[in-house]
C-alpha cells in the first residue's frame, strides 16, 4: 500500500484530494455537492460518460443506504469507483516452457522503460527466467535502451541493427529463448502511430512467427498507456483494441500526474484488465494494479 500512496500523492492532492476534502465535513449533501464532485471528477480525466455512471451509481447508494452527510457520501464515492474497477486476473505467461508477452504502444508511452521494469520484477521478484527481444528496430536508441535496461535487469537482450526485420529479431529471439530454457520472452514492438497500418501489418507479422516456434504464441499482448495524456490514453486503448487482440495494459507515469481517473475511464469504456501501473523512475517503481490500493490512494493522506 505504501508504494501506491507515495506514488499517487500528485493525484491525492489535487483533484481527489478536492473531493476529499469537500466531502469531510458534517454539512448536508444538496445540490451544490453534486455539482462540485461532477466538476471535480471530469477534470480529474474519469470522462463525461464515466462520471455520469459514478454519478449515477453514487445517487443510488445514497438513497437506498438514506445517507445525509458529505462525510458518508465520500464513503460511497470510493465504493462506486472501486466497483467500475476489475481486479486483473491472472497472466497467462505460466503453466508452459517458454511463454510470450507481446508489448504494445505508441512511442512516448514509456513502453522500453516499462518492459525493463517488467523484466526486473519477473526476474528478481517473481523468479521467471527473462528474456527480451528488441523488436523495435526502427529506433536506434529504443534498441540501445532495452540492452541498459536488460543489463540492469539482469536479463539477457537479443537484438539486431536498426533497420533490420523486427520479425526475424523475434524469431532468433523465441528460437534463443526456447535453446536457453527461458520461461518467459518480453518483446518490443515498434511504436509509431496507432493508425499506421503498416505497424499493424508487422505486429501481425510478428504474432506468426512466434506462433510457428511456440504454439498459441503470443499468450499475451500488454498495451501500454502513457497515465499523463487522459483521454487521449483512452483513444489509443480502443484504436489498438480494434487493430490487435489486446489482453491487458499496463499504465505508466501516474507518479507525475495531478489526474489518475483516467483508470476509472478506461476500465468502463475498453473493458481491459489493467496488470501493473508505473508510480515513478525507479527500476521497482512498476507494481501490480490493486484496484482497492488504488481507490484507497487517492483519498487517504495517511494508512
Amino acid at each position: 500500500m505504501g508504494i501506491f500512496r507515495s506514488g499517487m500523492a500528485k493525484t491525492r492532492q489535487s483533484f481527489f484530494g478536492r473531493i476529499a476534502n469537500m466531502l469531510g465535513g458534517g454539512a448536508q449533501i444538496d445540490d451544490d455537492t453534486w455539482d462540485e464532485v461532477e466538476a471535480l471528477l471530469i477534470q480529474a480525466d474519469v470522462g463525461v460518460e464515466t462520471t455520469l455512471r459514478v454519478l449515477e451509481d453514487l445517487r443510488t447508494r445514497v438513497r437506498k443506504e438514506n445517507l445525509k452527510t458529505p462525510d458518508a457520501m465520500n464513503k460511497a464515492l470510493r465504493a462506486s469507483l472501486t466497483s467500475l474497477l476489475q481486479a486483473p486476473p491472472t497472466p497467462n505467461i505460466s503453466g508452459r516452457d517458454l511463454s510470450i508477452v507481446l508489448i504494445v504502444g505508441v512511442n512516448g508511452s514509456g513502453k522500453t522503460t516499462t518492459i525493463g521494469k517488467l523484466a526486473h520484477r519477473l526476474n528478481n521478484i517473481n523468479n521467471r527466467r527473462v528474456m527480451i527481444a528488441a523488436g523495435d528496430t526502427f529506433r536506434a536508441a529504443a534498441i540501445d535502451q532495452l540492452q541498459k535496461w536488460g543489463e540492469r535487469a539482469q536479463v539477457p537482450v537479443i537484438a539486431n541493427k536498426p533497420g533490420s526485420d523486427a520479425a526475424a529479431v523475434v524469431f532468433d529471439a523465441v528460437t534463443a529463448a526456447k535453446a536457453r530454457n527461458k520461461d518467459i520472452l518480453l518483446v518490443d514492438t515498434a511504436g509509431r502511430l496507432h493508425t499506421n497500418y503498416n505497424l499493424m501489418e508487422e505486429l501481425a507479422k510478428i504474432k506468426a512467427v512466434a506462433a510457428k516456434v511456440v504454439p498459441d504464441a503470443p499468450h499475451e499482448v500488454w498495451l501500454v498507456l502513457d497515465g499523463t495524456t487522459g483521454q487521449n490514453a483512452l483513444q489509443q486503448a480502443q484504436k489498438f483494441r480494434e487493430m490487435v487482440d489486446v489482453t491487458g495494459l499496463i499504465v505508466t507515469k501516474l507518479d507525475g500526474t495531478a489526474k489518475g481517473g483516467m483508470i476509472f475511464a478506461i476500465q468502463d469504456t475498453v473493458k481491459l484488465p489493467v496488470h501493473y501501473i508505473g508510480l515513478g523512475e525507479a527500476i521497482h517503481d512498476l507494481v501490480p494494479f490493486r484496484p482497492d490500493f488504488f481507490v484507497d490512494s487517492l483519498f487517504d493522506e495517511e494508512g
